[in-house]
Protein backbone atom coordinates (compact mmCIF):
# COMPACT_ATOMS: atom_id res chain seq x y z
CA UNK A 1 0.00 0.00 0.00
CA UNK A 2 1.03 3.75 -0.85
CA UNK A 3 1.32 6.36 1.78
CA UNK A 4 -2.34 7.99 3.02
CA UNK A 5 -4.43 4.84 1.62
CA UNK A 6 -7.77 3.79 3.17
CA UNK A 7 -8.36 0.89 4.89
CA UNK A 8 -12.17 0.40 4.14
CA UNK A 9 -11.95 0.52 0.39
CA UNK A 10 -15.40 -0.80 -0.17
CA UNK A 11 -16.96 2.43 1.49
CA UNK A 12 -15.13 4.96 -0.12
CA UNK A 13 -16.24 2.90 -3.31
CA UNK A 14 -19.25 3.36 -2.19
CA UNK A 15 -19.31 6.95 -1.84
CA UNK A 16 -19.49 7.15 2.01
CA UNK A 17 -16.60 8.22 3.67
CA UNK A 18 -14.39 5.51 5.53
CA UNK A 19 -14.85 5.02 9.71
CA UNK A 20 -11.44 4.92 9.92
CA UNK A 21 -8.16 6.10 7.48
CA UNK A 22 -4.61 4.14 8.25
CA UNK A 23 -1.50 6.09 7.11
CA UNK A 24 1.51 3.70 6.45
CA UNK A 25 5.21 4.43 6.77
CA UNK A 26 8.28 4.48 4.41
CA UNK A 27 8.78 1.12 5.42
CA UNK A 28 5.65 -0.20 5.32
CA UNK A 29 4.78 0.70 8.79
CA UNK A 30 1.47 1.57 10.48
CA UNK A 31 1.75 4.94 11.62
CA UNK A 32 -1.33 6.26 12.36
CA UNK A 33 -5.41 5.04 12.47
CA UNK A 34 -8.00 8.14 13.09
CA UNK A 35 -11.42 7.65 12.99
CA UNK A 36 -12.62 9.90 9.54
CA UNK A 37 -14.18 13.28 11.42
CA UNK A 38 -17.06 14.05 9.90
CA UNK A 39 -19.15 11.20 7.35
CA UNK A 40 -21.37 12.67 4.04
CA UNK A 41 -24.77 13.26 5.31
CA UNK A 42 -27.84 14.10 2.96
CA UNK A 43 -29.18 15.83 5.89
CA UNK A 44 -28.28 19.39 6.64
CA UNK A 45 -27.55 19.10 10.64
CA UNK A 46 -30.06 21.93 12.67
CA UNK A 47 -32.46 21.52 10.43
CA UNK A 48 -35.49 22.29 12.35
CA UNK A 49 -37.99 22.24 10.06
CA UNK A 50 -37.97 20.13 6.75
CA UNK A 51 -40.36 20.25 3.53
CA UNK A 52 -43.17 18.56 5.26
CA UNK A 53 -42.86 20.07 8.47
CA UNK A 54 -44.10 23.06 9.89
CA UNK A 55 -44.14 25.40 12.70
CA UNK A 56 -46.84 26.66 14.71
CA UNK A 57 -49.11 29.00 12.77
CA UNK A 58 -48.03 32.40 14.46
CA UNK A 59 -44.50 31.35 13.73
CA UNK A 60 -45.33 30.68 9.96
CA UNK A 61 -47.20 33.91 8.74
CA UNK A 62 -44.03 35.42 10.39
CA UNK A 63 -42.04 33.41 8.37
CA UNK A 64 -44.13 34.22 5.51
CA UNK A 65 -43.99 37.53 5.75
CA UNK A 66 -40.35 37.14 5.62
CA UNK A 67 -40.23 35.51 2.55
CA UNK A 68 -42.34 38.10 0.98
CA UNK A 69 -39.82 41.31 2.32
CA UNK A 70 -36.29 39.22 1.30
CA UNK A 71 -38.13 38.58 -3.01
CA UNK A 72 -39.35 42.38 -2.60
CA UNK A 73 -36.04 43.75 -2.59
CA UNK A 74 -35.52 42.05 -6.23
CA UNK A 75 -38.78 43.37 -7.96
CA UNK A 76 -38.55 46.92 -6.80
CA UNK A 77 -34.31 46.86 -7.74
CA UNK A 78 -35.31 45.87 -11.45
CA UNK A 79 -37.93 48.14 -11.49
CA UNK A 80 -35.75 50.91 -10.79
CA UNK A 81 -33.43 49.93 -12.70
CA UNK A 82 -35.44 49.57 -15.92
CA UNK A 83 -39.14 51.45 -15.54
CA UNK A 84 -37.05 55.36 -15.96
CA UNK A 85 -35.39 53.66 -19.37
CA UNK A 86 -38.56 52.73 -20.41
CA UNK A 87 -39.59 56.73 -20.10
CA UNK A 88 -41.80 55.64 -17.34
CA UNK A 89 -42.74 57.76 -14.26
CA UNK A 90 -43.44 57.07 -10.72
CA UNK A 91 -47.12 55.83 -11.27
CA UNK A 92 -45.70 53.70 -14.00
CA UNK A 93 -43.11 52.31 -11.34
CA UNK A 94 -45.73 51.73 -8.54
CA UNK A 95 -47.73 49.20 -11.21
CA UNK A 96 -45.16 47.34 -13.01
CA UNK A 97 -43.85 46.53 -9.31
CA UNK A 98 -47.84 45.73 -8.54
CA UNK A 99 -47.66 43.29 -11.63
CA UNK A 100 -44.35 41.22 -10.61
CA UNK A 101 -45.76 41.01 -7.22
CA UNK A 102 -49.17 39.68 -8.71
CA UNK A 103 -47.06 37.23 -10.50
CA UNK A 104 -44.58 36.31 -8.31
CA UNK A 105 -47.04 35.25 -6.25
CA UNK A 106 -49.25 33.27 -8.37
CA UNK A 107 -46.35 31.54 -10.19
CA UNK A 108 -44.98 30.23 -6.78
CA UNK A 109 -48.08 28.99 -5.83
CA UNK A 110 -47.99 27.27 -8.94
CA UNK A 111 -44.26 25.56 -8.32
CA UNK A 112 -45.02 24.77 -4.60
CA UNK A 113 -48.43 22.96 -6.26
CA UNK A 114 -47.63 21.38 -9.35
CA UNK A 115 -43.42 22.19 -10.37
CA UNK A 116 -40.90 21.37 -8.06
CA UNK A 117 -43.27 21.16 -5.17
CA UNK A 118 -39.87 22.74 -3.16
CA UNK A 119 -40.55 25.80 -1.02
CA UNK A 120 -38.76 28.02 -3.66
CA UNK A 121 -40.42 31.63 -4.27
CA UNK A 122 -40.43 32.85 -8.19
CA UNK A 123 -38.74 35.85 -8.32
CA UNK A 124 -38.24 38.86 -11.43
CA UNK A 125 -35.18 37.40 -13.12
CA UNK A 126 -32.15 40.08 -13.46
CA UNK A 127 -31.61 37.41 -16.78
CA UNK A 128 -34.19 39.37 -18.81
CA UNK A 129 -32.13 42.89 -18.47
CA UNK A 130 -30.04 42.32 -21.40
CA UNK A 131 -33.16 41.95 -24.16
CA UNK A 132 -34.86 44.28 -22.49
CA UNK A 133 -32.71 46.80 -22.51
CA UNK A 134 -32.40 46.13 -25.63
CA UNK A 135 -35.75 46.76 -26.64
CA UNK A 136 -35.80 49.66 -24.86
CA UNK A 137 -33.07 51.02 -27.00
CA UNK A 138 -35.03 50.22 -30.17
CA UNK A 139 -37.78 52.18 -28.81
CA UNK A 140 -35.61 55.23 -27.98
CA UNK A 141 -35.00 55.98 -31.14
CA UNK A 142 -38.68 56.12 -31.91
CA UNK A 143 -40.53 59.61 -31.93
CA UNK A 144 -43.52 59.51 -29.34
CA UNK A 145 -46.05 62.33 -28.96
CA UNK A 146 -44.64 62.21 -24.91
CA UNK A 147 -42.51 59.52 -22.19
CA UNK A 148 -45.83 57.75 -21.45
CA UNK A 149 -46.30 56.54 -24.46
CA UNK A 150 -42.76 55.45 -25.47
CA UNK A 151 -42.81 53.36 -22.12
CA UNK A 152 -46.57 51.93 -22.96
CA UNK A 153 -45.46 50.94 -26.66
CA UNK A 154 -42.22 49.06 -24.85
CA UNK A 155 -43.63 47.24 -22.25
CA UNK A 156 -46.02 46.27 -24.97
CA UNK A 157 -43.26 45.09 -27.11
CA UNK A 158 -41.74 43.11 -23.87
CA UNK A 159 -45.01 41.70 -23.31
CA UNK A 160 -44.92 40.04 -27.31
CA UNK A 161 -41.23 38.70 -26.19
CA UNK A 162 -41.91 36.92 -23.18
CA UNK A 163 -45.30 35.13 -24.71
CA UNK A 164 -43.22 33.65 -27.62
CA UNK A 165 -40.44 32.74 -26.07
CA UNK A 166 -42.30 31.17 -23.24
CA UNK A 167 -43.16 28.21 -25.60
CA UNK A 168 -39.15 27.28 -25.60
CA UNK A 169 -39.10 26.52 -21.02
CA UNK A 170 -42.89 24.86 -22.30
CA UNK A 171 -41.58 22.48 -24.83
CA UNK A 172 -38.02 21.83 -23.29
CA UNK A 173 -39.85 21.07 -19.91
CA UNK A 174 -42.87 18.97 -21.08
CA UNK A 175 -40.65 17.14 -23.76
CA UNK A 176 -38.89 16.19 -21.35
CA UNK A 177 -35.55 17.56 -23.26
CA UNK A 178 -34.48 19.02 -20.07
CA UNK A 179 -34.74 16.13 -17.93
CA UNK A 180 -32.95 14.07 -19.99
CA UNK A 181 -30.12 16.92 -20.15
CA UNK A 182 -30.03 16.67 -16.53
CA UNK A 183 -29.66 13.21 -16.36
CA UNK A 184 -26.08 14.37 -17.48
CA UNK A 185 -25.41 15.75 -13.87
CA UNK A 186 -23.49 14.59 -11.34
CA UNK A 187 -22.52 15.69 -7.69
CA UNK A 188 -19.16 17.34 -9.79
CA UNK A 189 -21.43 19.65 -12.47
CA UNK A 190 -24.02 20.77 -9.37
CA UNK A 191 -21.14 21.51 -7.21
CA UNK A 192 -20.37 24.54 -9.26
CA UNK A 193 -23.83 25.29 -10.83
CA UNK A 194 -24.93 25.89 -7.31
CA UNK A 195 -21.99 27.59 -6.03
CA UNK A 196 -21.94 30.03 -8.75
CA UNK A 197 -25.96 30.50 -8.42
CA UNK A 198 -25.20 32.66 -5.05
CA UNK A 199 -21.55 33.74 -5.98
CA UNK A 200 -22.33 35.08 -9.76
CA UNK A 201 -25.00 37.32 -7.83
CA UNK A 202 -21.40 39.49 -6.28
CA UNK A 203 -22.55 42.63 -7.87
CA UNK A 204 -26.26 43.07 -6.01
CA UNK A 205 -24.19 42.78 -2.65
CA UNK A 206 -21.82 44.84 -1.36
CA UNK A 207 -21.21 46.77 -4.32
CA UNK A 208 -24.81 48.06 -3.49
CA UNK A 209 -24.31 48.05 -0.19
CA UNK A 210 -21.50 50.49 -0.28
CA UNK A 211 -23.74 53.07 -2.41
CA UNK A 212 -24.91 54.09 1.16
CA UNK A 213 -22.65 52.42 3.42
CA UNK A 214 -23.91 54.11 6.35
CA UNK A 215 -26.97 52.44 6.12
CA UNK A 216 -25.47 49.03 4.56
CA UNK A 217 -22.95 48.10 6.12
CA UNK A 218 -25.05 48.52 10.22
CA UNK A 219 -27.50 46.41 8.50
CA UNK A 220 -24.85 43.73 7.49
CA UNK A 221 -23.26 43.84 10.92
CA UNK A 222 -26.33 43.77 12.62
CA UNK A 223 -27.89 41.09 10.78
CA UNK A 224 -24.79 38.65 12.04
CA UNK A 225 -24.53 39.72 15.23
CA UNK A 226 -28.25 39.06 15.83
CA UNK A 227 -29.15 36.08 14.16
CA UNK A 228 -25.52 34.71 14.74
CA UNK A 229 -24.95 35.70 18.14
CA UNK A 230 -27.70 37.15 20.27
CA UNK A 231 -29.46 34.14 19.79
CA UNK A 232 -26.75 32.65 22.01
CA UNK A 233 -27.64 34.82 25.32
CA UNK A 234 -30.77 33.17 26.45
CA UNK A 235 -32.43 29.93 25.25
CA UNK A 236 -36.16 31.45 24.90
CA UNK A 237 -33.72 33.94 22.34
CA UNK A 238 -32.27 31.14 20.39
CA UNK A 239 -35.30 30.26 18.01
CA UNK A 240 -36.51 34.03 18.18
CA UNK A 241 -33.77 35.33 16.70
CA UNK A 242 -32.42 32.42 14.68
CA UNK A 243 -35.80 32.50 12.69
CA UNK A 244 -36.91 36.29 13.03
CA UNK A 245 -33.07 37.87 13.23
CA UNK A 246 -33.67 39.30 9.66
CA UNK A 247 -36.96 41.06 10.82
CA UNK A 248 -35.72 42.82 13.88
CA UNK A 249 -32.76 44.04 11.61
CA UNK A 250 -34.61 45.75 8.81
CA UNK A 251 -36.39 47.42 11.03
CA UNK A 252 -33.83 48.43 13.27
CA UNK A 253 -31.70 50.49 10.39
CA UNK A 254 -34.98 51.66 8.58
CA UNK A 255 -36.18 53.02 11.62
CA UNK A 256 -32.42 54.36 11.96
CA UNK A 257 -32.51 55.80 8.01
CA UNK A 258 -35.64 57.33 8.34
CA UNK A 259 -34.21 59.41 11.40
CA UNK A 260 -30.91 60.17 9.20
CA UNK A 261 -33.94 61.22 6.88
CA UNK A 262 -35.44 63.34 9.19
CA UNK A 263 -32.76 65.02 10.73
CA UNK A 264 -31.84 66.31 7.76
CA UNK A 265 -28.29 63.86 7.33
CA UNK A 266 -28.50 63.77 3.38
CA UNK A 267 -29.63 67.73 2.37
CA UNK A 268 -26.43 68.54 1.27
CA UNK A 269 -25.51 65.34 -0.36
CA UNK A 270 -25.45 64.36 -4.39
CA UNK A 271 -28.74 63.78 -6.08
CA UNK A 272 -27.59 59.77 -6.18
CA UNK A 273 -26.57 59.32 -2.68
CA UNK A 274 -30.20 60.87 -1.77
CA UNK A 275 -31.34 58.23 -4.02
CA UNK A 276 -29.95 55.36 -2.51
CA UNK A 277 -29.94 56.61 1.48
CA UNK A 278 -33.39 58.44 1.74
CA UNK A 279 -36.60 56.89 2.86
CA UNK A 280 -38.73 59.17 1.01
CA UNK A 281 -36.97 59.13 -2.75
CA UNK A 282 -38.77 56.36 -3.94
CA UNK A 283 -42.09 58.06 -4.33
CA UNK A 284 -43.70 54.72 -4.25
CA UNK A 285 -46.32 55.63 -1.80
CA UNK A 286 -48.24 59.04 -3.36
CA UNK A 287 -48.15 56.93 -7.00
CA UNK A 288 -48.77 53.69 -5.81
CA UNK A 289 -53.19 53.77 -5.88
CA UNK A 290 -55.19 52.03 -3.15
CA UNK A 291 -57.03 49.00 -5.02
CA UNK A 292 -55.55 48.07 -8.46
CA UNK A 293 -55.64 44.61 -9.78
CA UNK A 294 -53.33 43.87 -13.08
CA UNK A 295 -55.34 41.95 -15.40
CA UNK A 296 -54.32 40.66 -18.51
CA UNK A 297 -53.18 43.38 -21.33
CA UNK A 298 -53.63 46.08 -18.70
CA UNK A 299 -50.89 47.95 -21.07
CA UNK A 300 -52.87 47.20 -24.31
CA UNK A 301 -52.12 44.61 -27.07
CA UNK A 302 -48.73 42.88 -27.08
CA UNK A 303 -46.18 44.07 -29.77
CA UNK A 304 -44.47 40.92 -32.02
CA UNK A 305 -40.79 41.42 -33.25
CA UNK A 306 -38.81 38.76 -34.40
CA UNK A 307 -35.38 40.58 -33.53
CA UNK A 308 -36.67 41.21 -29.71
CA UNK A 309 -38.17 37.77 -29.65
CA UNK A 310 -34.70 35.92 -30.25
CA UNK A 311 -33.20 37.73 -28.07
CA UNK A 312 -35.48 37.15 -24.76
CA UNK A 313 -35.21 32.79 -25.87
CA UNK A 314 -31.50 33.54 -24.50
CA UNK A 315 -32.77 34.57 -21.40
CA UNK A 316 -36.09 31.99 -21.00
CA UNK A 317 -33.35 29.79 -21.33
CA UNK A 318 -30.94 31.18 -19.25
CA UNK A 319 -34.05 31.24 -16.60
CA UNK A 320 -34.03 27.66 -16.91
CA UNK A 321 -30.16 27.06 -16.18
CA UNK A 322 -30.48 29.89 -13.05
CA UNK A 323 -33.74 28.12 -11.43
CA UNK A 324 -32.58 24.57 -11.95
CA UNK A 325 -29.34 25.01 -9.62
CA UNK A 326 -31.66 27.00 -7.49
CA UNK A 327 -33.74 24.09 -7.21
CA UNK A 328 -30.71 22.23 -6.15
CA UNK A 329 -29.83 24.01 -3.40
CA UNK A 330 -33.48 24.31 -2.15
CA UNK A 331 -34.02 20.71 -2.18
CA UNK A 332 -30.84 20.91 -0.14
CA UNK A 333 -32.54 23.02 2.45
CA UNK A 334 -35.45 22.02 2.87
CA UNK A 335 -34.28 18.02 3.86
CA UNK A 336 -35.71 16.75 0.38
CA UNK A 337 -34.01 14.29 -2.29
CA UNK A 338 -32.05 16.35 -5.34
CA UNK A 339 -35.13 16.66 -7.58
CA UNK A 340 -35.30 13.77 -9.95
CA UNK A 341 -35.67 14.16 -13.87
CA UNK A 342 -39.09 14.57 -14.10
CA UNK A 343 -39.40 16.80 -11.58
CA UNK A 344 -37.23 18.79 -13.66
CA UNK A 345 -39.26 18.99 -16.44
CA UNK A 346 -42.17 19.53 -15.26
CA UNK A 347 -40.62 22.80 -12.99
CA UNK A 348 -39.32 24.14 -16.23
CA UNK A 349 -42.53 23.29 -18.16
CA UNK A 350 -44.53 25.14 -15.59
CA UNK A 351 -42.04 28.06 -15.23
CA UNK A 352 -42.45 28.34 -19.27
CA UNK A 353 -46.38 28.54 -18.74
CA UNK A 354 -45.40 31.18 -15.83
CA UNK A 355 -43.58 33.23 -18.49
CA UNK A 356 -46.49 32.82 -20.81
CA UNK A 357 -48.82 34.42 -18.08
CA UNK A 358 -46.43 37.31 -17.26
CA UNK A 359 -46.87 38.17 -20.68
CA UNK A 360 -50.20 38.23 -20.99
CA UNK A 361 -50.26 40.19 -17.86
CA UNK A 362 -47.76 42.42 -19.20
CA UNK A 363 -44.63 41.91 -16.42
CA UNK A 364 -41.52 44.08 -17.34
CA UNK A 365 -39.23 41.01 -16.86
CA UNK A 366 -40.02 37.14 -16.29
CA UNK A 367 -39.35 35.06 -12.99
CA UNK A 368 -37.28 32.44 -12.13
CA UNK A 369 -36.94 31.07 -8.99
CA UNK A 370 -35.70 33.41 -6.07
CA UNK A 371 -32.08 32.48 -4.57
CA UNK A 372 -32.20 35.19 -1.87
CA UNK A 373 -35.68 33.27 -0.67
CA UNK A 374 -33.67 29.88 -0.81
CA UNK A 375 -30.89 31.57 1.51
CA UNK A 376 -33.27 32.70 3.56
CA UNK A 377 -34.36 28.88 3.92
CA UNK A 378 -30.84 27.84 5.63
CA UNK A 379 -31.12 31.49 7.37
CA UNK A 380 -33.84 30.36 9.29
CA UNK A 381 -33.29 26.42 9.39
CA UNK A 382 -37.07 26.22 8.43
CA UNK A 383 -37.39 24.79 4.81
CA UNK A 384 -41.57 24.27 5.22
CA UNK A 385 -43.46 24.60 1.79
CA UNK A 386 -46.45 25.52 3.65
CA UNK A 387 -44.56 28.94 4.77
CA UNK A 388 -43.82 29.73 1.17
CA UNK A 389 -47.26 28.44 0.09
CA UNK A 390 -48.73 31.29 2.60
CA UNK A 391 -46.12 33.84 1.65
CA UNK A 392 -47.98 34.12 -1.71
CA UNK A 393 -50.82 35.64 0.04
CA UNK A 394 -48.71 38.64 1.05
CA UNK A 395 -47.35 38.99 -2.68
CA UNK A 396 -51.20 39.06 -4.15
CA UNK A 397 -52.85 41.35 -1.25
CA UNK A 398 -49.61 43.81 -1.46
CA UNK A 399 -50.08 44.09 -5.28
CA UNK A 400 -53.46 44.69 -5.05
CA UNK A 401 -53.56 46.93 -2.63
CA UNK A 402 -50.69 49.31 -3.70
CA UNK A 403 -50.18 51.97 -1.07
CA UNK A 404 -49.97 49.02 1.49
CA UNK A 405 -47.42 47.53 -0.88
CA UNK A 406 -45.58 50.44 -1.67
CA UNK A 407 -45.00 51.28 2.52
CA UNK A 408 -42.79 47.71 2.43
CA UNK A 409 -41.12 48.67 -1.35
CA UNK A 410 -39.75 52.03 -0.14
CA UNK A 411 -37.20 50.65 2.36
CA UNK A 412 -33.71 51.88 1.09
CA UNK A 413 -32.37 49.09 -1.21
CA UNK A 414 -28.61 48.97 0.50
CA UNK A 415 -30.93 47.45 3.22
CA UNK A 416 -31.80 44.50 0.79
CA UNK A 417 -28.18 44.39 0.00
CA UNK A 418 -26.81 43.79 3.54
CA UNK A 419 -29.18 40.82 3.31
CA UNK A 420 -27.93 39.56 -0.27
CA UNK A 421 -24.48 39.74 1.20
CA UNK A 422 -25.78 36.45 3.34
CA UNK A 423 -28.20 35.35 1.80
CA UNK A 424 -26.38 34.61 -1.67
CA UNK A 425 -23.52 33.45 0.48
CA UNK A 426 -25.22 30.64 1.63
CA UNK A 427 -26.54 29.42 -1.04
CA UNK A 428 -23.36 29.62 -2.25
CA UNK A 429 -21.80 27.43 1.12
CA UNK A 430 -24.58 24.65 0.15
CA UNK A 431 -22.94 24.05 -2.79
CA UNK A 432 -19.75 23.24 -1.57
CA UNK A 433 -21.77 20.70 0.17
CA UNK A 434 -22.50 18.53 -2.26
CA UNK A 435 -18.87 17.84 -2.75
CA UNK A 436 -18.51 15.45 0.30
CA UNK A 437 -20.74 12.83 -2.31
CA UNK A 438 -17.48 13.06 -4.73
CA UNK A 439 -14.31 12.11 -4.37
CA UNK A 440 -12.84 15.34 -2.89
CA UNK A 441 -9.28 13.64 -3.24
CA UNK A 442 -9.63 13.41 -7.20
CA UNK A 443 -7.18 15.88 -8.87
CA UNK A 444 -9.95 15.52 -12.13
CA UNK A 445 -12.50 16.42 -9.94
CA UNK A 446 -10.70 19.93 -8.41
CA UNK A 447 -10.12 20.41 -12.09
CA UNK A 448 -13.74 20.39 -13.20
CA UNK A 449 -14.88 22.06 -10.41
CA UNK A 450 -12.26 24.96 -10.20
CA UNK A 451 -12.44 25.33 -13.79
CA UNK A 452 -16.58 25.56 -14.58
CA UNK A 453 -16.40 28.07 -11.19
CA UNK A 454 -13.73 30.30 -12.58
CA UNK A 455 -15.26 30.61 -15.74
CA UNK A 456 -18.61 30.79 -14.53
CA UNK A 457 -17.88 33.87 -13.04
CA UNK A 458 -15.09 35.39 -15.52
CA UNK A 459 -16.54 34.49 -18.44
CA UNK A 460 -20.44 36.48 -17.75
CA UNK A 461 -17.97 39.32 -16.34
CA UNK A 462 -16.35 39.83 -19.64
CA UNK A 463 -19.82 39.90 -21.51
CA UNK A 464 -20.56 42.27 -19.00
CA UNK A 465 -18.08 44.17 -18.95
CA UNK A 466 -17.85 44.72 -22.84
CA UNK A 467 -21.44 45.07 -22.77
CA UNK A 468 -21.11 48.23 -20.42
CA UNK A 469 -18.43 49.64 -22.76
CA UNK A 470 -19.11 48.87 -26.25
CA UNK A 471 -22.96 49.25 -26.17
CA UNK A 472 -23.11 45.19 -27.33
CA UNK A 473 -22.35 41.90 -26.60
CA UNK A 474 -18.90 40.51 -27.79
CA UNK A 475 -21.09 38.42 -30.10
CA UNK A 476 -21.31 40.28 -33.03
CA UNK A 477 -22.37 39.03 -36.47
CA UNK A 478 -24.57 39.91 -39.52
CA UNK A 479 -27.54 37.88 -37.31
CA UNK A 480 -29.21 40.10 -34.37
CA UNK A 481 -30.97 36.81 -33.32
CA UNK A 482 -27.49 34.95 -33.12
CA UNK A 483 -25.94 37.76 -31.33
CA UNK A 484 -29.01 38.35 -28.88
CA UNK A 485 -29.05 34.60 -28.08
CA UNK A 486 -25.65 33.99 -27.16
CA UNK A 487 -24.91 37.32 -25.17
CA UNK A 488 -27.74 36.32 -22.86
CA UNK A 489 -26.78 32.88 -22.11
CA UNK A 490 -23.21 33.49 -21.58
CA UNK A 491 -24.07 36.69 -19.66
CA UNK A 492 -25.38 34.30 -17.09
CA UNK A 493 -22.64 32.77 -14.49
CA UNK A 494 -24.73 29.76 -13.56
CA UNK A 495 -25.43 28.70 -17.52
CA UNK A 496 -21.66 28.74 -18.20
CA UNK A 497 -20.59 26.82 -15.06
CA UNK A 498 -23.86 24.20 -16.03
CA UNK A 499 -22.16 24.06 -19.62
CA UNK A 500 -18.48 23.91 -19.27
CA UNK A 501 -19.15 21.28 -15.71
CA UNK A 502 -21.49 18.89 -18.20
CA UNK A 503 -19.11 19.12 -20.63
CA UNK A 504 -16.22 18.08 -19.04
CA UNK A 505 -17.92 15.41 -16.39
CA UNK A 506 -19.00 13.67 -19.74
CA UNK A 507 -15.93 13.65 -22.14
CA UNK A 508 -12.86 13.25 -18.94
CA UNK A 509 -13.20 9.26 -18.28
CA UNK A 510 -16.87 9.37 -17.25
CA UNK A 511 -17.01 6.03 -17.47
CA UNK A 512 -13.52 4.99 -15.55
CA UNK A 513 -14.76 7.55 -12.43
CA UNK A 514 -17.97 6.73 -12.17
CA UNK A 515 -17.46 6.08 -8.58
CA UNK A 516 -15.40 9.29 -7.99
CA UNK A 517 -17.81 11.06 -9.59
CA UNK A 518 -20.55 10.43 -7.36
CA UNK A 519 -22.74 8.32 -9.60
CA UNK A 520 -23.54 5.62 -6.92
CA UNK A 521 -24.99 7.74 -4.68
CA UNK A 522 -26.78 10.48 -7.21
CA UNK A 523 -28.33 7.86 -9.84
CA UNK A 524 -31.55 6.78 -7.42
CA UNK A 525 -32.28 9.94 -7.04
CA UNK A 526 -32.73 10.87 -10.92
CA UNK A 527 -35.63 8.29 -11.51
CA UNK A 528 -39.00 8.75 -10.15
CA UNK A 529 -38.69 5.37 -7.89
CA UNK A 530 -35.04 5.18 -7.79
CA UNK A 531 -35.23 6.10 -4.23
CA UNK A 532 -38.42 5.80 -2.03
CA UNK A 533 -38.36 9.20 -0.60
CA UNK A 534 -39.03 10.85 -4.40
CA UNK A 535 -42.78 10.18 -4.56
CA UNK A 536 -43.25 11.41 -0.80
CA UNK A 537 -41.47 14.81 -1.29
CA UNK A 538 -42.34 15.36 -4.81
CA UNK A 539 -45.99 14.02 -6.40
CA UNK A 540 -48.77 16.09 -6.49
CA UNK A 541 -50.48 17.08 -3.46
CA UNK A 542 -53.78 14.72 -4.11
CA UNK A 543 -51.32 11.55 -4.48
CA UNK A 544 -50.16 12.33 -0.90
CA UNK A 545 -51.44 10.08 1.90
CA UNK A 546 -49.71 10.29 4.47
CA UNK A 547 -48.79 13.20 6.09
CA UNK A 548 -44.87 13.03 8.44
CA UNK A 549 -44.07 15.64 10.83
CA UNK A 550 -40.42 14.69 10.08
CA UNK A 551 -40.03 12.52 6.12
CA UNK A 552 -38.60 9.09 6.32
CA UNK A 553 -35.67 11.29 4.75
CA UNK A 554 -34.41 11.20 8.48
CA UNK A 555 -34.45 7.47 8.99
CA UNK A 556 -34.35 5.69 5.65
CA UNK A 557 -30.65 5.28 4.54
CA UNK A 558 -30.30 2.47 1.27
CA UNK A 559 -29.78 -0.68 1.66
CA UNK A 560 -26.06 -0.34 -0.37
CA UNK A 561 -25.32 2.11 2.62
CA UNK A 562 -26.02 0.38 5.60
Amino acid sequence: MKMGEMDGRVASEAGVAPTSVVITGPMGGMVAAREAPHHPSEQLHHLYFCIHSHPSWTEMIFLAFQHYIVMLGSTVMISAILVPKMGGNNGDKARVIQTLLFMNGLNTLLQTLMGTRLPTVMNASFAFIIPVLSIINDFNAGSFSNEHERFVQTIRAIQGSLIISSFVNIIIGYSGTWGSYSRFFSPVVIIPVVCVVGLGLFERGFPEVGKCIEIGLPMLVLLVVSQQYLKNIHERAHSLMERFGLLFSILVIWCFAAILTGSGAYKSVPEKTKQHCRTDRSHLTASAPWIRIPYPFQWGTPIFSASHVFGMMGAVLVSAAESTGTFYAAARFSGATPPPAHVLSRSIGLQGVGLLLEGLFGAVVGSTASVENVGLLGLTSVGSRRAVQISTIFMIFFSIFGKFGAFFASIPLPIFAAIHCVLFGLVAGVGVSFMQFANYNSVRNLYILGLALFLGISVPQYFNNFSNSAGHGPVKTGAGWFNEIFNSIFSSPPTVALIVGTLLDNTLDAKQTAVDRGLPWWAPFQTRKGDVRNEEFYSYPLNIKHHFSFPTRFFYIPTRFR
